[in-house]
């Protein structure tokens, strides 16, 4: 009896392999029409399929641009953080650049300088409320500066010494509106006309060379430099250009309106022109000091 069991389910186990065998073969011929079965079992499969899938991709592309995005935000900062250190080195060049070129002006004013001792300073500081009267220079009297001392640039005359310490000194502009700022000036052509500089027309900023006699002509465009008649002031250091000339209040004598040579309002490098003068220039020029105040 034991043995009858055993053969049947043996034979039970080669007719399900069998069966298997052919379902196999079966499924895996070529055919033009599934099964139920199968038809069954592969629409389970893709509906299940297809409910995940959405999620599934929709979870996954999230993720994907988060993490763009994170890499767009660093990437966009680095750009940021790399524009602006070109910007200021862009500002740097630029600064180097015009401090270069000021200063190759300047060297090549001190060799014209030939009869003068120029002293090199620079603009450590100027009050923004005061901006058209003074400027302060890293120059003292131990550096050799004296008051009434001309201050130039390689353009031409910007002012003079007004007071000194030992390490800086006070730089008073032509545009001053001081009164007492008064510099001895001339137009030289076929005959010679003086006058002073006196003032500043804020406005049209220009200077003003006053007390001119009245039958004179001056052309537009005439060199009005200094005359050095005061012995303070060397004679030819450039103040500007005749824009305009008219008549005082008076009608007495002309008043010429003179563009400034050297840039008055963005000054950084400068020269102190120390005069030399001979014992007997400074007896005979004594007399004429005044003019240059």
């Amino acid at each position: 009896m034991p043995q009858f069991f055993l053969n049947k389910r043996l034979i039970v186990l080669l007719v399900s392999i069998i069966i298997l065998v052919a379902l196999i073969g079966f499924s895996v011929r070529e055919r033009e029409k599934l099964s139920w079965p199968e038809q069954f079992l592969k629409d389970t499969t893709g509906f299940v399929q297809n409910i995940f899938h959405q999620p599934v991709q929709f979870v996954a592309g999230f993720v994907e641009n988060v993490n763009d995005l994170q890499h767009t935000y660093q990437e966009n900062k680095r750009l940021k953080t790399r524009l602006d250190e070109y910007v200021k080195l862009k500002t740097e060049v630029q600064e180097l650049e015009k401090e270069n070129v000021e200063l190759r002006d300047i060297l090549d004013k001190k060799e014209s300088l030939r009869d003068f001792d120029p002293i090199q300073a620079t603009i450590i500081a100027r009050n923004p409320d005061m901006w058209h009267e003074k400027t302060i220079i890293n120059r003292g009297k131990i550096h050799g500066v004296q008051k009434d001392m001309a201050v130039i640039t390689s353009k031409g005359l910007i002012g003079k010494i007004k007071i000194t310490t030992q390490f800086t000194s006070t730089v008073q502009l032509l545009s001053s509106m001081d009164p007492k700022n008064r510099i001895s000036v001339g137009i030289y052509g076929k005959g010679t006309i003086y006058g002073f500089i006196e003032g500043f027309d804020q406005k049209e900023r220009l200077l003003l060379m006053k007390k001119i006699p009245y039958d004179v002509k001056i052309k537009k465009g005439s060199e009005v430099v200094t005359s050095g008649l005061g012995g303070v002031f060397p004679r030819g250091l450039p103040v500007g250009k005749v824009e305009k000339v008219e008549s005082d209040q008076y009608g007495l004598t002309q008043v010429a309106y003179v563009k400034p040579s050297a840039e008055l309002y963005d000054l950084n490098h400068v020269i102190v022109v120390k005069r030399k003068i001979s014992t007997t220039e400074s007896s005979s020029g004594a007399g004429a000091e005044g003019d240059d105040l």
